[in-house]
């Protein structure tokens, strides 16, 4: 197992996720990561510089004056054979060669750099610095050539590098703020997995598999797009890492929490294997040869910058084996005795049950106590209602008794949906039934799984029977048939053909709609109208014998969806549309002039910035001046004027603040539309509808963006 090595205090704040190590010179490992005041920190376990050693140890550092995001170490050069530092902040990334103390290149990024990984990316040849940004991930090579581009659903949170579909070549993947993780083959999408929360951190490890992090406190593990474990803590994991700690040549995942601990789990049954505590909060955890060369140590380092090291020892295995042992022989015999009252429990029942039989046939109760007959049924209907009174439109979950008995509560799982993963509803006294309606408020397009647990009894001072229960809520739950659709159709449309008969169309409504029941057109056509009730949006789907279909929405993003789900429903490779929002290019358009607006605002001010600079330092010499000469009045003056400009050079700042928060929400929008856009295909024109949109922004074309968009050509 692991047993602590060494223990060491960098006597500085780690911010989290932003710790790293490399091997800047090629040869020894260094610990870096970011701290206050704009800095990252340089720790070296080998530096023998004396004058190093007097005034801080063995650490030093490097001034960024820029607020750090993200940061990563990795060979972005092969040809340099060290490892080099990259920093990511709000507007730009810096790749820096520690060991020469030179920038390798400074390159400015609109969507700034959330999260940072170096590696091989698909079939390119070299080395990129991969960046997660607004809603954007970029590629850089070593010249700072902006190789890959493409986006995502939301801001990135994190990234990693594997192997996903077992070709020889890395995916990226990537999880961002809107619960997703989405697995791309360059810049082509393969995989999507909806999560409950914001993914924080992805680890990859053998196999195709990959360990995950959400910001409520969720561990688990994907082999490919299946999950095969997860857990939950009241703590967050702040980071993950690999690193193998029985000696069995397979790494484990090891878990930072925000309590202190360490854990490592199994990547197969996520047993705990081993576990310590820290002082704070773990900011980051790497594995090196940081003591010794060739010796793998695993590092962990806290928010208050207290880092511990770990290695692997071949006697603390052959304890920690006993134990094992020792352990599981305790839980053989706790469920050896669970299983014996369990047997005697169920053989009581079965008793209870014969002897009623005999005196009854008709009437068969479980207990006369309880006085719930044995026949007991609990009925579940899902209805789709309109929002009215105030009160949003809903899904309405009702639960009902066969024989008028009474339900005591309801407890309701699924993932996601509720705060806490669960819903009771407990009625009060003087108001339970033997029927319960619950509401329940899907906020996007997902399928979720919902478990309930109903319990019914006679008496209200006791819950005697527990009936559990599992409903699945398809994708596009909250959409209802409206045979007569009153008013006027919507204005955006998206039009393709496909090689499927309707009723393939039909089988794929039946899944993924929440219908009373299966609808059944003409063989003509199919015309369907839906309304969202969590929009009050209409949606249209009409299809021809030919195969020609027509999606009518005005909201882009449920067009993409819908194709989407579509084309996986079918196994579509490549889908080429044509469509139209009106209402979407208008605000497109309005975010294109305002984008102008704010970036001309943007360098208006920081050209006053750098006139107030100047003027600032005429004012500070003359003043000096003024009290060499010990003329009082006119310095005095001097720094009157001085600290007006102060005030005008702090308005300027937050004025500069807004402008940047307003250009970055709507850079968000620019690059959310792109992906929008993209979902409206399948495959290759999926790829080329983003790469022709994004063009369209290079040269500030909002027309060639909209024909982009329409078309997915130029």
């Amino acid at each position: 197992m692991l047993v602590p090595i060494f223990s060491l205090q960098l006597n500085n704040k780690v911010f989290p996720r932003t710790f790293a190590v490399g091997k800047f010179n090629g040869k020894r490992p260094c610990l870096v990561g970011a701290t206050a005041g704009n800095k990252v920190f340089i720790h070296s376990p080998h530096d023998t510089n004396p004058q190093s050693q007097q005034l801080e140890g063995n650490i030093s550092f490097l001034n960024v004056n820029q607020v750090i995001t993200s940061l990563a170490c990795g060979q972005l050069d092969e040809q340099l054979k060290k490892d080099l530092l990259v920093v990511g902040t709000s507007t730009n990334i810096i790749a820096y060669d520690i060991d020469r103390n030179v920038d390798l290149f400074f390159q400015e990024i609109q969507d700034g750099a959330h999260a940072i990984t170096i590696g091989k990316w698909g079939e390119l040849p070299e080395q990129l610095a991969i960046v997660g940004g607004n809603c954007s991930i970029h590629g850089f090579n070593k010249k700072s050539e902006d190789v890959l581009w493409t986006v995502t659903g939301d801001n990135v949170s994190s990234l990693a590098l594997l192997d996903f579909n077992s070709d020889g070549y890395n995916e990226l993947v990537v999880g961002s703020e809107d619960y997703d993780i989405r697995v791309f083959r360059e810049d082509q999408l393969i995989a999507e997995m909806q999560e409950s929360e914001i993914v924080v951190s992805i680890c990859p490890l053998i196999n195709a598999k990959f360990a995950y992090a959400l910001s409520n406190g969720t561990v688990g593990m994907y082999e490919r797009s299946n999950r095969i474990w997860r857990i939950k803590s009241r703590n967050i994991a702040t980071v993950l890492q690999t690193f193998d700690v029985d000696g069995d040549g397979i790494d484990e995942l090891v878990t930072g929490w925000s309590s202190g601990k360490v854990d490592i789990r199994s990547d197969r049954t996520s047993e705990v294997i081993f576990k310590d505590s820290l002082n704070s909060s773990i900011a980051g955890v790497v594995k090196s040869d940081y003591r010794v060369p060739g010796e793998n140590l695993l590092i962990c380092c806290t928010n208050e910058g207290e880092v511990r090291g770990y290695k692997f020892s071949v006697q603390d295995t052959h304890v920690a084996a006993a134990n094992a042992y020792k352990n599981s022989q305790e839980a053989v015999r706790d469920l050896l005795q669970k299983r014996e009252t369990l047997l005697l429990e169920l053989q009581s029942l079965e008793n209870v049950i014969n002897n009623a039989k005999e005196t009854n046939n008709k009437s068969v109760t479980i207990n006369a106590a309880t006085d719930i007959p044995a026949n007991t049924e609990i009925q579940t209907m899902l209805t789709i209602e309109k929002g009215e009174n105030n009160f949003p439109g809903h899904i309405a979950v009702r639960v009902k008794t066969s024989n008028q008995t009474l339900i005591r509560a309801v407890i309701m799982f699924a993932e996601g949906l509720f705060r806490g993963e669960c819903f009771v509803a407990h009625p009060a006294a003087n108001q339970v039934r033997e029927y319960i309606v619950v509401p329940i408020i899907l906020p996007r397009d997902v399928s979720i799984d919902l478990h309930l647990q109903v319990f019914v009894g006679m008496k209200a001072s006791t819950l005697f029977h527990v009936f559990e229960l599992s409903r699945p809520l398809p994708v596009f739950s909250m959409y209802m048939i409206i045979e007569n659709s009153p008013g006027t159709e919507p204005k955006g449309f998206v039009t393709f053909s496909l090689n499927e008969r309707i009723p393939r169309i039909l089988l794929w409504i039946n899944h993924h709609f929440l219908l009373a029941e299966e609808y059944a057109p003409n063989t003509s056509s199919l015309y369907i109208t839906f309304l969202c009730v969590r929009t009050d949006m209409k949606l249209v789907i009409r299809m021809q014998n030919n195969g020609q279909v027509r999606i009518q929405t005005d909201d882009i993003e449920l067009a993409g969806n819908i194709i989407q789900s579509l084309g996986k429903f079918l196994k579509i490779e490549d889908l080429q549309t044509v469509g139209d929002f009106p209402q979407e290019f208008e605000i497109l358009e309005q975010i294109f002039y305002q984008i102008e607006e704010y970036q001309t605002v943007r360098q208006k001010l920081s050209s006053d910035m750098a006139e107030h600079a100047s003027i600032i330092r005429n004012f500070l010499i003359r003043a000096e001046d003024a009290r060499l000469i010990g003329d009082i009045s006119i310095m005095k003056q001097h720094y009157i004027d001085l600290l007006n400009l102060n005030h005008d050079l702090i308005n300027g700042y937050q004025i500069r603040c807004t402008n940047h928060e307003e250009l970055m929400k709507n850079l968000r929008y620019l690059n959310q539309i792109i992906q929008k856009a993209g979902n409206l295909r399948i495959g290759k024109y999926k790829t080329n509808t983003i790469k022709h949109c994004r063009a369209a922004i290079k040269e500030n074309n909002a027309q060639l963006l909209i024909k982009s968009i329409k078309t997915g050509n130029v």
